[in-house]
């Protein structure tokens, strides 16, 4: 799949991992469908890139919103090509407070709701509309990057809703691209590290340092941008497909 002329639906599009996402397929001739809330900077974002961005307001929890949404943005540019899942939400709690306080059931059922049942809704609606491409000279329709994260694997204290929502969306990785075959639709998952994105203010300057910290090389957070490559080469290496790629600078999270 050329990214030059492509069509890319992105969820999460307006900020973090989503935007960078957006500005590379966009920087390398390809257009974007912006996919997030009602209240976030799709809008302004959109208007700011020009021609090859479109905006279309979404809540991944509400099933008829997504519905007119991905309708909404096939119809902006004729078509769908990729689809890139990055909306999600990320919010540390024990299972149990250290007073014995249950963690509230809505808080692990609000990260499955967004990060994972949210992701699979789009897709599926997604994949409709992928279907009734016309197969490029690889047999291929369309393909599918849904980003997951380290947690899924190595979640830490606090992270038992986050990482399981991620490990869903990485146990989801094969068995979608198996479906999906058939139509000629492939299914990719990144599973990034420690980012440079808003999630990160739910963290303290000093868990964030020792983090990096932990990076076998680079000791950097990694970028918005870094995530748009990978995208990028996924869309052009049609042999890549029911994988997941870590995008961590080898670090494996301890249980602190």
């Amino acid at each position: 799949m050329d990214v030059a002329g492509s069509v890319a639906l992105v969820t999460g599009g307006a900020s973090g991992l989503g935007a960078g996402v957006v500005k590379t397929l966009l920087d390398k001739g390809g257009r974007a469908v912006i996919l997030d809330l009602p209240s976030s900077a799709g809008e302004a974002m959109a208007n700011e890139l020009g021609d090859a961005a479109a905006f279309v307001p979404v809540d991944v929890t509400n099933p008829d919103d997504v519905a007119q949404a991905v309708s909404a943005a096939a119809s902006a540019f004729g078509r769908i090509d990729a689809l890139v899942s990055c909306a999600g939400i990320s919010s540390g709690q024990r299972v149990v407070s250290r007073d014995g306080t249950p963690n509230p059931l809505d808080h692990f059922r609000n990260h499955i709701e967004v990060n994972l049942i949210g992701l699979f809704d789009v897709a599926r609606h997604a994949v409709s509309a992928m279907s009734a491409n016309e197969p490029n000279a690889d047999g291929e329709r369309g393909l599918i990057v849904n980003i997951a994260s380290v947690a899924g694997y190595e979640g830490q204290v606090g992270q038992s809703a986050y990482g399981s929502s991620k490990a869903g969306v990485i146990g989801l990785t094969l068995p979608m691209a198996r479906d999906l075959a058939v139509w000629g639709i492939r299914v990719m998952t990144i599973a990034p590290g420690t980012m440079d994105t808003p999630m990160l203010a739910t963290l303290s300057e000093d868990f964030i340092a020792k983090l990096v910290e932990d990076n076998i090389f680079p000791h950097r957070l990694g970028a918005p941008a870094d995530v748009g490559a990978l995208v990028a080469h996924f869309m052009e290496n049609t042999f890549l497909n029911g994988e997941v790629v870590r995008l961590d600078a080898g670090l494996r999270l301890t249980s602190n």
